[in-house]
C-alpha cells in the first residue's frame, strides 16, 4: 500500500528525491549538510595537526588557589590538591597510640599537626602516605620536633594497639620521632571519622578498608589550615604505586606546609 501523504519537506529531511532512473538522489539540503560536515571534519583534522606540531605545551595554565604558602609552587599545590580551609578549631579526640599512650589533640597545642587516616592492615595507598610522611620528617630538619605526625585508624576489624604498632614498624613510621598511630574502640573512632569527613567502608576483616584519603594541616593554635588529598596509581595487577619523583615531591610539599605553619 503506497503512502501518498508524504510532504516535500519530509522527503528532503530523509535526503531522497527520485531521479529519472529510479535511484534516489540527495536533495539540495542533504548535499549542503554533507558539505558542512566535510568542512568541519577537515577543520578538526587541521587543528589537530597544528596542535601536534606547535602545541606540545598547550595545557591551560594551572590556577593557584588563594592562600597557599609562598614556598609551595603552584605545580606542587596542584599535585597535592592542596587547599586552604576556614581557620576553625580542629575536631578533638582522645585515642591510644602504638605505644599504648593516650593522645589528645588538645595536648598537642603549640605544635603543628599533620593528621591523616590509615588502615592498620592497608596494602594500597597507606604505605605510600607512610613513605611521604617519612620523607617529610626528614626534609623538616631542625623543625621536625615542632611537627607531630598522626594517623587515625580506620580499620574496624583490626583496631587494637598491636595492630597499629605492627603497621608502624612495618612502614618504619617509628623512625619519625613525633609519630602517633592512634586507635580505640570503633565507638570512639567513628565520631573522629565523621568529624573529619572521612567515609569508611570495611567489606571484611581480610580486605583493605575503603576510605577517603585526606591530610589535614593543623596549626599550633589547634586550627585547621589546609587539606590535601593523597593519590595513587595502580599497576595492571592492582598494586598501588607513585613514581619516585611524585613521592619525593609529596614529602617535600608536606614539609613546606608544616614549616610555614611552625613559623
Amino acid at each position: 500500500m503506497t503512502d501518498t501523504g508524504t510532504s516535500t519537506d519530509a522527503t528532503e529531511v530523509s535526503g531522497a528525491a527520485s531521479g529519472p532512473t529510479g535511484r534516489r538522489r540527495p536533495s539540495a539540503r542533504y548535499r549542503a549538510a554533507l558539505a558542512l560536515l566535510g568542512g568541519m571534519a577537515f577543520a578538526s583534522v587541521f587543528a589537530f595537526v597544528l596542535t601536534s606540531l606547535h602545541g606540545q605545551a598547550r595545557k591551560p595554565p594551572l590556577l593557584r588557589p588563594a592562600g597557599i604558602p609562598a614556598d609551595v609552587s603552584t605545580a606542587l599545590a596542584d599535585l597535592m590538591q592542596l587547599s586552604p580551609v576556614p581557620h576553625a578549631a580542629a575536631p578533638g579526640f582522645s585515642l591510644t597510640d602504638q605505644a599504648g599512650r593516650t593522645v589528645t589533640l588538645a595536648s598537642l597545642h603549640g605544635k603543628v599537626v599533620v593528621l591523616t587516616f590509615m588502615d592498620s592492615h592497608c596494602t594500597d595507598i597507606c604505605p605510600l602516605v607512610s613513605r611521604e610522611f617519612r620523607d617529610a620528617a626528614h626534609d623538616l630538619g631542625g623543625t621536625a620536633s615542632r611537627v607531630v605526625f598522626i594517623a587515625v585508624n580506620v580499620n574496624p576489624f583490626h583496631h587494637g594497639v598491636a595492630d597499629v604498632a605492627s603497621f608502624s614498624r612495618a612502614e618504619s613510621l617509628d623512625s619519625i620521632g613525633t609519630w602517633h598511630f592512634v586507635t580505640g574502640p570503633v565507638s570512639a573512632l567513628r565520631p573522629v571519622w565523621n568529624a573529619y569527613q572521612v567515609q569508611v567502608v570495611a567489606p571484611s576483616p581480610n580486605k583493605d578498608v575503603i576510605h577517603a584519603s585526606l591530610v589535614y594541616f593543623i596549626d599550633p593554635a589547634g586550627r585547621e589550615r589546609y587539606v590535601a588529598a593523597p593519590m595513587a596509581d595502580h599497576t595492571a595487577a592492582g598494586m598501588a604505586f607513585l613514581p619516585a619523583g611524585q613521592l619525593s615531591s609529596w614529602g617535600r610539599g608536606i614539609a613546606l606546609v608544616a614549616r610555614d605553619l611552625a613559623r
